[in-house]
């Protein structure tokens, strides 16, 4: 194969990668011309979009990278998640002082990265990946420098992502020693030719490393801290791409890699998933910090989508990737509104800040409530329907017991969401909010409008795409 014919394969990667470089020389040459840099951002973002959306099929670099309908699903839901972030934090960062060329150009780098992630054939190309967008976020989360919480976030993320990072780094390592290739196909042939203990516990560590990623539980320390500190638009960066990305991942390394093994892993997998929704559920009933208790919403969440990936079938993959879909609406939907809230300059943060928010700003206040009643689980909103197709895949494959668990945990999480519900349309208003920025506002009412719509859009489109990726993986 000529070196023409695999760089096809990589076009969004280099569209990406060229574009940072060359945004990055333009924003140190032109330092005040944050506009611009956001702008070209957001087009270099779509275009690496209209290229995955459009590229040939195949396995390029000795089989590094691997571009099929899975790669091409999560990589245009991963860039267009991406492009939305750029309009909704740049303005809010120049708003508080901050107006730093460099934070659109980490999005694009952490893009990159999350496209290698979607794409990776090899253990190699599987680090790199997550490291390069490990990197961006880290930078990302203490983008706010004046700010002690954001520095703190960012300090707190680095260190554990350190650790999550040799986990994995180590996980990879007795994979490669004990199968002798670093290539997933090669993997996948040690893996069913004999049980060796060596190369499950490579996949052990590797599934503990990709499990501190998605902030699954009980690798989930670093999120409610997070999220808390790091400035808003960038925490709804954070709940949605980079989430996906990791989950794609973990499909991809479970099933091209180790499926002979699927008896081992979907134990693992069934574990971090019902402790997260435990977690998650439970945990999140004593948050009154919105973004806190988001993350520990965003924890249970997750052990939704491993619960999907858990059934070790291509119908679990295909819930899993609709779920994580219709979550990115509504996390990004969510943050954009926190984003849009202050009151005297402060931002709104607390479900007290949002008392009587309905008479205030009725249009952000039926947003949020869309997004609560769409993340708890209720028809018709899409998150209804995200939850259906996860337990149908676990209720076909015989999970009969971790799909009760995880509707019991999804009842109780419901005393958190209609807590935040209650406060906005039957509490008594606490002051005037100020006047919500007209990106984050569109942005949060554009998310709403289709988080209920979309029912039927996943019926025509979303679901169909969501099983042709899924066929992609190999499962049954």
């Amino acid at each position: 194969m000529t070196i023409s014919t695999q760089l096809a394969y990589a076009y969004p990667e280099l569209i990406l990668a060229v574009g940072a470089l060359s945004l990055l020389v333009l924003g140190a040459f032109m330092p005040k011309q944050t506009g611009l840099v956001g702008g070209a951002s957001v087009l270099v973002l779509l275009a690496a979009a209209v290229a995955s959306a459009t590229q040939p099929f195949g396995v390029a670099f000795s089989g590094a990278l691997v571009a099929d309908a899975a790669a091409t699903f999560s990589k245009v839901a991963i860039y267009i998640a991406s492009a939305v972030a750029i309009p909704l934090g740049q303005p809010w960062f120049e708003r508080r002082g901050v107006k730093n060329f460099e934070f659109p150009i980490l999005i694009l780098l952490a893009a990159l990265g999350m496209g290698m992630m979607a794409s990776s054939g090899d253990l190699i190309s599987l680090y790199i990946g997550v490291e390069l967008h490990s990197l961006a976020l880290y930078v990302l989360a203490a983008m706010h420098r004046e700010n002690a919480k954001a520095s703190e976030a960012g300090l707190k993320y680095f260190v554990l992502g350190a650790l999550s990072s040799g986990l994995l780094l180590y996980g990879a390592s007795l994979i490669y020693g004990f199968a002798g290739s670093t290539v997933f196909s090669d993997i996948a042939v040690a893996a069913g030719s004999s049980a060796n203990a060596g190369l499950l516990f490579g996949l052990i560590f590797l599934i503990c490393g990709l499990a501190f990623k998605v902030s699954a539980a009980p690798f989930h320390m670093w999120t409610p801290d997070v999220y808390e500190g790091a400035p808003t638009p960038v925490v709804a960066f954070f709940a949605a791409a980079p989430k996906l990305a990791a989950m794609v991942l973990f499909a991809r390394v479970l099933a091209d890699g180790f499926a002979g093994a699927a008896g081992q892993w979907q134990q693992v997998l069934l574990a971090l998933a019902l402790i997260s929704i435990a977690v998650g559920a439970f945990a999140g009933l004593v948050q009154t910090n919105l973004k806190r208790l988001w993350a520990y919403s965003s924890i249970a969440n997750v052990g939704y989508a491993l619960l999907g990936l858990a059934s070790g079938t291509s119908e679990g993959v295909q819930a899993m990737l609709v779920f994580m879909v219709l979550y990115m609406i509504d996390v990004t939907g969510f943050f954009a509104c926190l984003a849009a809230l202050s009151r005297g300059g402060r931002s709104m943060e607390t479900i007290e800040d949002m008392a009587g928010l309905i008479k205030e700003r009725p249009g952000i206040a039926l947003a949020m409530t869309v997004f609560s009643l769409s993340a708890l689980g209720l028809p018709p909103f899409s998150g209804f329907f995200a939850k259906i197709f996860v337990f149908k895949a676990a209720l076909d494959a015989g999970l009969w017991g971790p799909a009760v668990i995880g509707l019991v945990g999804s009842v109780v999480a419901a005393f958190y969401y209609l807590r935040l519900i209650k406060a906005m349309w039957f509490d008594g208003s606490v002051g005037a909010t100020d006047k919500p920025p007209v990106e984050a506002k569109t942005i949060a009412i554009a998310t709403a409008l289709f988080a209920f719509p979309v029912v039927i859009v996943a019926l025509t489109w979303l679901n169909p795409l969501a099983e042709r990726a899924a066929h992609a993986f190999g499962l049954a």
